[in-house]
């Protein structure tokens, strides 16, 4: 293939540093983002590769993940929005401040940079592609795990993604997103591990390179837009 260029927020650790690596791998410059990815060693150093350290709720750090694309590698063919927070408490626990990390991060950061990256895709001509990571909990929660207002930025992400995806299909953007059950990265080490095996009709846990390859295809799938993916053993099936 020739060389693509992708943007992958929330790469220092987990889905996102494996999503980069994934990426790397196939042949694509990447551009990693978090605010600490500079300082983590979990992506081998490439002359394919960009860091830039920042908070993607900043507007500041868009800009700063788009010009370090197009000065280094000239062009931005793909976005993974991948950077997120979850916070699971009862509804009525919920507090403003709660509500404004989450919308910060989850939401605001997907809408500053996606922004940024259909102007951009737009102007080179030629389409791209845009995933984003959500969970399966937006159309299907589990009793017992309640996250109501973190699942309203989520929910919102979906959602935003399939009118983009309409918005944009004439112009060969195409917008998707993975929804991944429980995960083997740093956000399950303190959780019961015999517990988060439950959690979906297909006893076990995804690795990353799972949900990694279901970002891949997703990317590079040319007639699929407006879809979600789920990749979590089947729990969006319903009661088991």
């Amino acid at each position: 293939m020739s060389t693509k260029t992708v943007i992958v927020t929330g790469a220092s650790q987990g889905i996102g540093a494996g999503l980069a690596k994934a990426f790397l791998a196939r042949g694509y410059n990447v551009v990693a983002t978090s605010r600490r990815v500079s300082q983590t060693g979990e992506i081998t150093a490439s002359d394919r590769l960009a860091l830039v350290d920042g908070d993607i709720a900043d507007p500041v750090t868009t800009q700063r993940v788009v010009e370090t694309a197009l000065t280094r590698f000239g062009r931005i063919d793909a976005l993974v929005n991948n950077a997120g927070i979850f916070v699971a408490k009862a509804f009525i626990d919920y507090t403003p401040e709660d509500y404004r990390r989450l919308a910060a991060t989850n939401l605001e950061g997907f809408l500053h940079l996606t922004q940024a990256v259909v102007r951009q895709m737009l102007a080179q001509s030629g389409g791209g592609s845009i995933v984003s990571i959500t969970t399966p909990l937006v159309d299907h929660p589990i009793a017992g795990l309640n996250a109501s207002v973190a699942l309203a930025t989520k929910g919102g992400i979906e959602a935003a993604s399939k009118s983009i995806a309409l918005e944009y299909a004439g112009q060969g953007i195409r917008v998707n997103t993975v929804a991944p059950g429980v995960v083997d990265t740093p956000l399950h080490k303190d959780n019961p591990r015999d517990f988060i095996k439950t959690l979906s009709p297909m006893p076990g846990i995804s690795k990353v390179e799972e949900i990694a390859d279901a970002v891949l295809f997703l990317t590079e799938a040319p007639r699929i837009t407006g879809e979600t993916l789920n990749v979590d053993g089947g729990a969006h099936l319903g009661k088991w």
